[in-house]
């Protein structure tokens, strides 16, 4: 697609059933990100993802869509530490989360790392601009690339990580100018986020997109309001419930079960057993 011209659509997602659907919808990529650790967890910062649950939606996303482009993403010390490990937990997202593709956040000094896996096997899709697991250094989410010298280290962190093997380029919160220098330097498709119009495919948190957020960034526009759907739902049905009136239907008994007259249970009986006081037993 990238090489025909023609945009993809990526999205978050984070379980089977709503991979299923996505799906049906025709959305080429499904990022299982470590913005689970926010959406889903309930954490404040999405360096808090573990790795095994990373790994286990992945899988669960998979088994949803699985005839559509898996990526898993690296969580935060999930590969910087130690090289041995970082391979290691790579590769589980292949095997265990049978991952299509695994993303880390990177820059070119992880160019040896990213080689390392290449040569192994795992396709890997190289996370530049504005990086999330690094924001405790700046104090916070934020874009990057404004200034020349900014801009053109990202540029150059790109050219490393094609230049390593990577399969795919991501590129978050960037000026639009940042967004073509990366194209006219590079040749993988390039995903973007909050990078302008012109990457090859575009990708956003699925609950950014359909209304379920109540902050979301500024170059996410709501294609739905899910969230005030989802409460309107909840809300009817603690109205249903309170005039009991839940609706659907009941299940009826099976005739001959119960012998016309007869109670549904049998009689309560006494008994008594050895140095007890008498107890009440169904009979």
């Amino acid at each position: 697609m990238a090489s025909a011209g023609e945009p993809f659509a990526c999205l978050t997602c984070y379980d089977a059933t709503t991979a299923r659907w996505l799906q049906r919808a025709g959305v080429h990529v499904l990022l299982i990100g470590d913005t689970a650790a926010e959406v889903i967890l309930g954490f404040d910062r999405t360096i808090d993802m573990p790795l095994d649950i990373a790994i286990a939606l992945t899988a669960a996303v998979k088994r949803g869509a699985p005839d559509t482009c898996i990526m898993g993403d690296m969580p935060f010390m999930s590969y910087q530490a130690d090289e041995a490990q970082a391979m290691h937990n790579a590769a589980r997202f292949l095997t265990e989360g049978r991952a299509d593709v695994v993303k880390i956040e990177a820059d070119a000094s992880f160019a040896p790392l990213i080689g390392r896996m290449a040569r192994a096997g795992i396709p890997i899709c190289g996370h530049v601009g504005s990086r999330p697991q690094r924001a405790a250094l700046s104090g916070g989410y934020g874009s990057a690339g404004r200034t020349p010298a900014e801009a053109q280290q990202i540029v150059d962190d790109a050219v490393a990580m094609e230049q390593a093997g990577c399969v795919l380029l991501l590129v978050e919160a960037v000026p639009p100018e940042v967004t073509d220098r990366i194209m006219a330097r590079t040749t993988l498709p390039l995903i973007g986020i909050g990078a302008g119009t012109a990457c090859h495919g575009q990708v956003l948190v699925l609950q950014d997109l359909v209304g379920m957020t109540d902050d979301p960034p500024r170059f996410a526009a709501r294609s739905a309001n899910l969230g005030q759907a989802l409460q309107s739902a909840g809300e009817d049905w603690v109205r249903r419930v309170s005039q009991r009136a839940i609706g659907g239907h009941t299940y009826t008994m099976k005739q001959g079960d119960i012998r016309p007259g007869a109670g549904v249970e049998p009689p309560l009986v006494q008994t008594r057993t050895p140095d007890h006081a008498p107890t009440r037993a169904r009979g």
